[in-house]
């Protein structure tokens, strides 16, 4: 009969993150930025059941937000957010 051993190695490896290219302007950094924090804070509320944009209120993104512990997004980042949940479904 086999004897299963336990391991204290990780199942995979975290991944890790490249560096952002050097030489582009401020606003592709800041665009950048902006669209992964939409897409977090879009794969955080459909995972918590928003499907619906009209449920998406700046409000619940905000306290998403709060809930994940990244800065409070801008407008135009709920707009993105309701836009990336708009097409995910």
């Amino acid at each position: 009969m086999a004897v299963a051993t336990a391991t204290t190695e990780p199942l995979h490896q975290p991944l890790r993150k490249a560096p952002l290219p050097a030489g582009r302007p401020r606003e592709w950094y800041v665009s950048h930025n902006r669209r992964l924090k939409a897409m977090r804070l879009a794969i955080a509320l459909l995972d918590t059941g928003v499907y619906h944009p009209s449920s998406a209120d700046n409000a619940r993104i905000h306290a998403m937000a709060g809930r994940l512990a990244i800065h409070p997004p801008s407008d135009t980042t709920c707009r993105m957010v309701r836009a990336l949940i708009r097409y995910g479904r």
